[in-house]
């Protein structure tokens, strides 16, 4: 699987999965990053790969020592199912 990357020209972080690209927009704030939508194009959904862009995106603000304020359901989901990193959810 490729590494998520930052692109912060989009403001999002991306992964490329099985030719497309899954995304997450985001906001930052001055101690913390927003994540306000999630998109995994339709043909990959049901495959784990948001899955795997918010865990890559909240290991990149947890090593920018940020903290992340979910956005949108899929990353209040997420956090809730992923206690390690609650030390980050803002």
């Amino acid at each position: 699987m490729a590494a998520v990357r930052d692109n912060k020209t989009e403001n999002r972080f991306e992964l490329d999965a099985g030719g497309g690209l899954a995304f997450a927009n985001y906001r930052r704030t001055p101690s913390a990053v927003i994540i306000t939508h999630t998109e995994t194009p339709r043909a990959l959904r049901g495959r784990g790969i948001a899955s795997e862009l918010v865990k890559g995106a909240l290991e990149l603000i947890r090593a920018d020592g940020h903290k992340v304020v979910a956005g949108c359901g899929f990353v209040v989901d997420y956090l809730r199912k992923h206690p390690e990193y609650a030390d980050i959810a803002g």
